[in-house]
């Protein structure tokens, strides 16, 4: 399975927020254009870009390995979470797909429904030779801190054992904590989740350093690089800092 995923580490442009959130959370005039975020991702040298099937479309240009999210759901409807199935495996590779994405509410009652239904994704997804990234984002009433040490290490360690060849997991707030997720998700590679804008870059960089050195994969963005008011020059300040090692001090002067 010779992907994006094959050793070193590795960026990921993610853009499913539109039905995850809806268009009046996140976006603006200039980043509710797939087109926009399609181009960021070619010009800041993402290794991936993440679509819903309706935007790889429309708008994927075959110039950044495209990871296609097969579920999903929307913000409106309460209770306990679920995103179900949307899009075929199938027709994700005619779409261009490199790898299959599929979301994991871990916690919620729901969740023997996922397990299932990402069970046979997976399956699909190797008989056709890509590998299957898990979003384990722990939510529902049973879940009280999403990013405490135990919860987040529980979402990787639940994503290898349901067979993800990569899992996209919250930050727990320190790399000591977060290495402990980083060991317990095995041979699955690890991509901390960008989430929503941080207060400030340094902010955010001081996150994505404490998930490197912690051993992550690397990262899987998306507010924070194409809310950014300059979305290339900060994808070149996480390029600097998951593929050489540069600390955040030297990234944020430049």
């Amino acid at each position: 399975m010779e992907t994006f995923l094959t050793g070193g580490k590795s960026m990921l442009l993610a853009y499913d927020q539109g039905l995850e959130h809806g268009p009046s959370l996140d976006f603006n005039d200039k980043n509710v254009d797939p087109s926009y975020v399609m181009d960021v991702a070619i010009r800041g040298r993402f290794n991936g870009i993440v679509f819903q099937k309706g935007l790889a479309e429309k708008y994927y240009s075959g110039k950044v390995p495209l990871i296609l999210k097969v579920n999903g759901k929307a913000a409106l409807a309460k209770g306990e979470p679920i995103a179900r199935q949307n899009c075929s495996v199938e027709y994700a590779i005619s779409l261009g797909a490199k790898a299959i994405g599929y979301t994991i509410y871990l916690g919620s009652s729901l969740e023997p429904e996922m397990f299932q239904e990402f069970g046979r994704i997976q399956e699909e997804a190797h008989e056709a030779g890509l590998p299957a990234i898990a979003w384990v984002y722990p939510r529902g009433a049973a879940i009280q801190n999403d990013t405490a040490r135990e919860i987040v290490s529980y979402a990787a360690r639940a994503g290898l054992e349901l067979g993800a060849d990569a899992v996209k997991i919250k930050y727990t707030g320190d790399s000591e904590s977060f290495s402990w997720a980083v060991k317990s998700a095995g041979k699955a590679h690890v991509f901390m989740s960008g989430g929503p804008k941080a207060p400030t870059d340094e902010a955010f960089l001081t996150q994505v350093k404490g998930a490197v050195d912690a051993g992550a994969t690397g990262l899987a963005v998306g507010r924070n690089v194409w809310q950014h008011p300059d979305p290339v020059r900060m994808a070149d300040s996480l390029r600097e800092i998951i593929f050489k090692g540069k600390p955040v001090e030297v990234v944020s002067a430049t």
